[in-house]
């Protein structure tokens, strides 16, 4: 009895391998969410802007930042501010009311994750997890951000994989 249920287990692993594969891809995004204003990673990197100019990770790391409305007017105060995309944001910055961008990449909140240690510490690019961002004027959601694809990366890299690794179990 038992040979047939490890024969019944040992069919449906294919299957949930499919299953886990095509959930990971399917969460990706196809159209990117809307923005205060249009913005393009593609122009700014071939200005010479890299990720960490732009997008700092202050301790203890957890997220990478956006960049404040008053960092993007050090440069455009003066180039291309007649754009109405420019002028609402000196207006943004001026009232004190940031700009609201949609973030793409969002964990849940009981997911224990650190740019710095991805980063730093690891020594991935950005790129690794989140595509071709200086490539492309609109992002979209590149990369899954779910536990199959974190634990295959973790498993490929030979990093921790146990469960308190990167959930907090409190």
């Amino acid at each position: 009895m038992w040979i047939l249920g490890l024969l019944l287990l040992l069919c449906s692993l294919p299957s949930l391998e499919a299953q886990r594969v095509s959930s990971t891809s399917a969460e990706t995004l196809e159209s990117p969410p809307p923005q205060p204003i249009p913005f393009s990673h593609k122009v700014h990197h071939k200005l010479g802007l890299n990720c960490l100019t732009c997008h700092t990770v202050a301790a203890p790391g957890f997220e990478a930042g956006l960049p404040p409305d008053s960092q993007c007017m050090l440069c455009h105060a003066s180039i291309k501010k007649e754009s109405p995309a420019i002028q609402k944001l000196a207006a943004h910055e001026a009232s004190g009311k940031p700009l609201k961008w949609a973030r793409i990449y969002t964990l849940p909140r009981f997911v224990w994750f650190s740019h710095q240690s991805h980063h730093q510490d690891a020594g991935l690019a950005c790129e690794q997890c989140h595509g071709p961002v200086s490539e492309r004027d609109l992002i979209v959601k590149e990369k899954p951000t779910s536990m199959g694809f974190c634990m295959d990366c973790h498993a490929q890299r030979d990093a921790p994989n146990g469960c308190d690794f990167c959930h907090n179990l409190q």
